[in-house]
């Protein structure tokens, strides 16, 4: 199953889904995967007795820093160019493509190393590459193992979590000219090691993500477990770090905060294993040239939404994908896109519109588990709900819409409510028309499209006498 970037053509989520519900690999897979990651978050969160300061801090400068967007951009280009570097500004995928091509190609690149950014993800980076002729390598382990295989990135922070250590042992044998190896973690982490060790010393461009960038020193902050990552920021000559529009932060200060919530949240960790800043170039130390992309692709049209900006506040720290039952049971593929679960059927649809995604909005249970353990307190259900009211208006708009079964019956229903005579009537044939389907105290199936009702639920008949006709009889 292969997926790049946001979608371009019109998804189905119920579709994908089916597919990867009737996979038991994938399901234990997933369900291993996200059940230890949840146990680990709740042990070290539950250390912190201000945790919920902490989250109330984290909400709060994302939405300052929202407020005055432009203002911190500014700032932050002003400190990079003052420090050496040079800022570029790309309103879509298509903008950014073409200036992380053009650096590349002016070096005479023709290999680049990366490492781990959902951003290049987002605007197909990889592919834009390979059209220009450039090779592409992932860093991150889990990164180079789906790239390996020819797939696409089925979690935010574990792109690999759909497989196990012996599908990954498989992978390597076949693909890096390995003919022994066992399933062991550090045979296999050697085995990439020595694959990579000499890519980080022969690429002459390296290419980033950026988990945040301090507007008031121009400070990019990338976060990882493994090495690799700074191994990629310090050794090539060249470097080029791509963020979108809302990783800005205002000051130092308020990196503090986000290093303790961003750990905990996405791999249950105190503190990350390796944390590295760079502010513009430093003569004889590092990269001497730093090219900092600054990518819209939609994002000023999530902030113009009072509802849905707040999306923007994601740190990318895939709580909310580990704690979602749909997400446990579905993988990351089904989602179609870069942005899987939660945090993805609310991003995706406002990044691309609902025309695109429009079915990512119903991806959930409305269970609220997914806003209960994000650290920057988005309102996961509130987005959910707003934006399968955009699903149905913008349904309800065209001519075909109007004749939409669902929309039918909305209707109807909505002029049944509007007069209590005809309401009253419509219970009454209901009580009558029930009868072949009432088993007991319960509906137990309904046929044709209502099935879906009680695929997994009773429904409970209409009462033998209602209400107001109950009421009539005490008078």
């Amino acid at each position: 199953m292969k997926h790049t970037g946001l979608p371009t053509t019109p998804i189905s989520f119920y579709e994908s889904a089916k597919l990867a519900l009737a996979d038991t690999q994938l399901r234990r897979n997933m369900g291993k995967a996200t059940q230890t990651i949840r146990a680990k978050r709740a042990s070290v969160v539950g250390e912190l007795p201000d945790w919920e300061a902490l989250r109330e801090a984290g909400r709060a400068i994302k939405q300052r820093t929202l407020r005055h967007l432009d203002d911190y951009l500014i700032q932050l280009e002003a400190a990079v160019q003052a420090a050496g570097g040079q800022v570029y500004w790309a309103r879509d995928a298509h903008e950014a493509n073409q200036i992380v091509t053009q650096i590349v190609q002016r070096h005479g690149a023709r290999e680049v190393v990366k490492v781990k950014s959902l951003t290049t993800d987002e605007i197909g980076l990889n592919a834009a590459l390979a059209a220009a002729g450039v090779s592409a390598v992932e860093t991150d382990l889990a990164e180079l193992i789906i790239q390996l295989a020819g797939e696409s990135s089925s979690h935010i922070l574990v792109p690999a979590i759909h497989k196990n250590r012996a599908e990954i042992r498989e992978l390597f044998m076949r693909t890096l000219g390995v003919s022994e190896l066992s399933d062991e973690p550090s045979a296999l982490a050697a085995v990439a090691r020595t694959h990579l060790r000499r890519k980080f010393l022969s690429a002459p461009v390296a290419i980033s993500g950026a988990n945040f960038a301090v507007a008031e020193t121009g400070t990019v902050c990338v976060v990882e477990s493994e090495g690799n990552g700074r191994m990629c920021l310090t050794l090539p000559p060249v470097l080029v770090s791509i963020m979108g529009i809302e990783k800005v932060i205002p000051s130092w200060h308020d990196l503090e905060v986000f290093l303790q919530l961003l750990p905990r949240s996405s791999t249950g960790e105190r503190m990350n294993p390796y944390t590295s800043l760079w502010t513009g170039v430093t003569p004889g130390d590092g990269p001497q040239e730093f090219h900092l992309v600054l990518l819209d692709n939609g994002r000023s049209n999530v902030l113009a939404d009072t509802i849905g900006r707040q999306t923007l506040n994601c740190i990318r720290c895939s709580a909310c994908l580990n704690i979602c039952p749909v997400y446990e049971r579905t993988g990351g593929h089904a989602y179609n896109s870069v942005y899987p679960g939660p945090i993805g059927a609310i991003l995706t649809p406002q990044l691309v519109g609902v025309d695109k995604a429009g079915s990512l909005p119903y991806a959930s249970s409305l269970c609220g588990a997914c806003y209960d353990v994000c650290p920057v307190k988005i309102n996961i259900p509130e987005v959910l709900v707003h934006m399968r009211a955009r699903v149905v208006r913008k349904k309800q708009a065209s001519l075909l819409g109007q004749f939409d079964p669902e929309h039918v019956a909305m209707q109807g229903l909505q002029r049944m409510f509007e007069h209590p005579a005809l309401y009253e009537r419509a219970q009454q044939l209901a009580r009558l028309g029930q009868w072949p389907l009432v088993r007991g105290d319960a509906i137990p199936f309904v046929p044709g499209p209502l099935g879906g009702w009680t695929a997994m639920r009773d429904l409970f008949p209409v009462a033998d006498q209602t209400f107001r006709e109950w009421w009539r009889t005490r008078r």
